[in-house]
């Protein structure tokens, strides 16, 4: 392990895993650039961060975003995808419109936000770009058509990425976490079972993105699965 503090982005970073990360990340005395779509949701409070408002999904504005954030924070020299929405259900029952607005979010925002910082990462000595998927990325499932093609097309991504970066010491890492208890399940119609060992908290993941983070520079970690021991999923005070 070393112990280098860095400039790190992280999307996300209202709520959820990118919440928890970023105040990980600033405990262990990095700076901190904190990405949401809504700004006054970034609460965290130190000297160290520094809050933007990005929407990931409107790609027609995200060009333009990118480069203003790359001007401004030229010393990042890490990035944490976190940014991410859920939605489940039959392809008939998405419109056109829920489609297009879920693969911006999970998949083409990741890739130009990417494509926009890779050039000054390549710049750095070292630095990282860690991608946060999803066990569906790993097998496709019922009532997620569009969720598991949105994170497996992130998995070839980075897969591909890593490739393509291994001369230039950016290390290309992704989490796939299982189910993780976090309002990320609010507005959906199931959530992991609530004893310990049946979900994953969003420390669970903030603690293996640093354990990627203070790895010896020179070695890169591909990819990491996360599930809780005992997988249950809950419906509506239900149990399937």
């Amino acid at each position: 392990m070393h112990n280098i503090i860095r400039t790190i982005l992280v999307t996300g970073a209202s709520s959820g895993i990118g919440k928890v990360t970023t105040e990980k990340l600033l405990q262990q005395g990095h700076k901190v650039i904190g990405v949401s779509r809504n700004i006054n949701r970034l609460s965290h409070d130190s000297d160290r961060f520094f809050g933007v408002e990005i929407d990931l999904s409107d790609l027609k504005k995200l060009p333009e975003q990118i480069k203003a954030l790359e001007k401004h924070h030229s010393e990042i020299d890490a990035v944490i995808f976190s940014a991410g929405m859920g939605q489940f259900g039959s392809l008939e029952e998405f419109s056109y419109y829920q489609i297009e607005l879920l693969l911006a979010t999970n998949f083409t925002g990741q890739v130009f936000l990417a494509k926009g910082l890779i050039s000054g990462l390549k710049q750095k000595s070292h630095s990282n770009l860690i991608f946060i998927g999803s066990e569906a990325a790993l097998k496709g499932a019922r009532k997620g058509t569009v969720y598991c093609a949105s994170k497996f097309a992130l998995r070839g991504f980075t897969q591909a990425l890593r490739e393509e970066c291994s001369k230039n010491n950016v290390m290309v890492s992704l989490i796939n976490p299982g189910m993780v208890k976090t309002t990320f399940f609010k507005p959906l119609s199931f959530e992991p079972g609530d004893a310990s060992n049946q979900h994953l908290l969003a420390k669970d993941v903030a603690d293996a993105v640093c354990y990627i983070l203070n790895a010896r520079p020179g070695i890169v970690i591909d990819e990491i699965n996360l599930n809780p021991a005992n997988k249950v999923v809950k419906t509506k005070n239900a149990i399937k």
